[in-house]
């Protein structure tokens, strides 16, 4: 008998972009420990030269799809692989390092004097490097192991505000969510093992076809436990509990990256567990993730409609709710492939990508505002035109892209996308919930941007909204904001590059 091999391939370039992150994160805590407090700041200019330069690597990755960490006992058109680079896995890639650049470039000043410099950087890049894993990961052990890895430092990072009662809570609200859908989800994978006796998403795309029928209970359970996971994971309703606190008691950078990056990292693995695994559960899933998405739109809408604009971190409270309403439109186009083809998975990849652009643009303002305005209210953004008429007409931009209004035409032409998505699967009921909600979202997205333009109630209070604010600026806030809303801009003038874009990407 001749003994199996387990050597396998390993292809550099195609993992690098995530392994540079990595290694630049290990790098900056060595340097921690050496560096003096007053050159603490080069850890922060060091993460985001290696943010920058793990972009430059997906550039090669482009010619041609690549897999790599394949078991050579199979032939190589054949293999059973672990990490694949294909179009899917590079746009990822692309959301996850140019959302961790924009909050990097939030937390400079903050990193200054509020975060401990190191723990922060290493935390950050850490986080990053997993859910850039996550898009490439061809086996469910590499998928929660990727998941996990973007997971772990995400919740010591939530809690980075040292005597912070609110950001210790959240911190902690996050970790127990987290660990339940983690749990969850491992269960669902071993009862799936269990049923089918491999992990890699290919196989399990056949094996599930002919499960034994004593197995068909076990293999139906593990789907629908994996599932419930994930969708903890992208703060789908009900399972949507930890969103407004947790971003409240965060950095705001941190919020930020989260709404964006962390909802990539849950809903990429939502895609590669139902699209590649289980299309044979599709009869299963699809209803599932159809009726997920219309509660998740619904509740987030309605408790960001419910925000009062003077009460305390309103502003903020309102952008959780919201990320939790955007996160049901992306779920229509995946419940959609269930009912058609894989097509529609390009609808969700290019909402996401105008979703990161204006969500990350306005954390970024709310970020600025909140320097001379701690409590981050609602009613803190009125007048802010009559005081920073350049900050106001970007904070506008960014809420009448998440509106869908012009002149956020990436807005618009994405949630149309997500809309044709749904009528060309057959799901008529589902497109009419998504368009009662985005007229409930023009509300309160409106209100928020008509604020920035009426007459301040004082002169003061004008003063302090815009004037103080835009005087302390510092230079990395302005640079992501002015990044977010010129990558706005330019989808805005030719939203066709994304769509196509994210149209090219199946897999």
């Amino acid at each position: 008998m001749t003994p199996t091999t387990l050597v396998q391939s390993v292809d550099w370039l195609a993992i690098a972009p995530p392994t540079l992150t990595a290694v630049v994160a290990l790098a900056i805590l060595v340097a921690d420990l050496f560096l003096p407090a007053r050159h603490k700041q080069l850890l922060g200019w060091t993460a985001i030269a290696g943010l920058v330069a793990s972009i430059a690597l997906l550039v090669p990755l482009r010619a041609a799809d690549r897999s790599t960490f394949c078991l050579t006992t199979e032939p190589a058109a054949t293999a059973a692989c672990s990490y694949t680079v294909d179009r899917f896995t590079l746009v990822i890639q692309f959301l996850v390092f140019g959302g961790a650049l924009l909050a990097a470039l939030l937390s400079l000043p903050d990193t200054r004097d509020k975060l401990p410099a190191g723990e922060f950087w290493f935390l950050l890049l850490s986080s990053a490097a997993g859910a850039a894993l996550l898009p490439a990961s061809r086996d469910l052990a590499t998928l929660v192991v990727a998941l996990e890895v973007a997971s772990l430092p995400a919740f010591a990072l939530v809690g980075m505000r040292r005597g912070d009662r609110r950001s210790s809570e959240a911190a902690l609200k996050f970790f127990l969510s987290s660990v339940t859908a983690t749990a969850v989800t491992l269960l669902g994978v071993s009862f799936v093992y269990g049923a089918t006796g491999t992990l890699h998403l290919t196989e399990l795309a056949q094996r599930l076809d002919d499960v034994p029928g004593q197995l068909q209970t076990l293999a139906q359970a593990g789907v629908a436990l994996t599932l419930v996971g994930f969708a903890f994971k992208t703060a789908a309703v009900p399972f949507h509990f930890w969103v407004p606190d947790t971003y409240i008691g965060a950095p705001l950078p941190v919020a930020g990256y989260l709404s964006v990056v962390g909802k990539a990292v849950g809903f990429t693995g939502l895609i590669l567990v139902t699209v590649v695994a289980f299309p044979s559960y599709a009869d299963v899933w699809g209803p599932a993730l159809a009726v997920l998405a219309a509660l998740t739109m619904t509740v987030g809408n309605v408790a960001a409609l419910r925000q009062v604009s003077t009460r305390a971190w309103s502003a903020v409270r309102l952008l959780a709710w919201s990320s939790v309403a955007q996160a049901g439109y992306l779920l229509v186009p995946i419940a959609a492939a269930a009912y058609s083809s894989d097509d529609q998975i390009g609808a969700t990849v290019a909402y996401a990508l105008m979703y990161a652009v204006v969500n990350l643009g306005a954390f970024a303002v709310a970020a600025l505002v909140a320097r001379t305005h701690p409590e981050n209210r609602i009613a803190d953004y009125r007048g802010l035109y009559a005081a920073s008429p350049l900050l106001a007409l970007v904070m506008g931009f960014f809420l009448l892209n998440l509106a869908g209004l012009p002149p956020g035409i990436i807005g618009l032409f994405a949630k149309v996308t997500v809309f044709s998505a749904a009528v060309d699967a057959g799901l008529g009921w589902l497109a009419v919930i998504m368009a009662i909600n985005v007229v409930i979202g023009l509300y309160y997205y409106l209100r928020w941007t008509a604020l920035l333009f009426r007459s301040p109630e004082a002169e003061a209070e004008a003063e302090s909204a815009g004037e103080r604010a835009h005087a302390r600026v510092p230079a990395p806030i302005t640079l992501a904001i002015g990044l977010a809303a010129v990558v706005g801009v330019v989808l805005s003038g030719y939203p066709q590059f994304a769509l196509r874009f994210a149209a090219s990407t199946l897999f």
